[in-house]
């Protein structure tokens, strides 16, 4: 529980440091693109819990 804590504050620095320092965000533009990556990250956190 406590790396997923970890691993959201940190993608909303990236995140916010991306906007702040004008530099072109590693997300996808498309909402589509970021379900993918909200869908790979859910499937991720849960086969390390299934799996881990």
């Amino acid at each position: 529980m406590m790396m997923a804590v970890v691993g959201i504050i940190a993608a909303l620095l990236i995140g916010v440091g991306c906007r702040v320092l004008d530099i072109p965000s590693p997300a996808p533009p498309k909402l589509q693109g970021a379900l993918l990556v909200v869908a790979m990250t859910l499937g991720y956190l849960l086969g390390g819990q299934v799996f881990g």
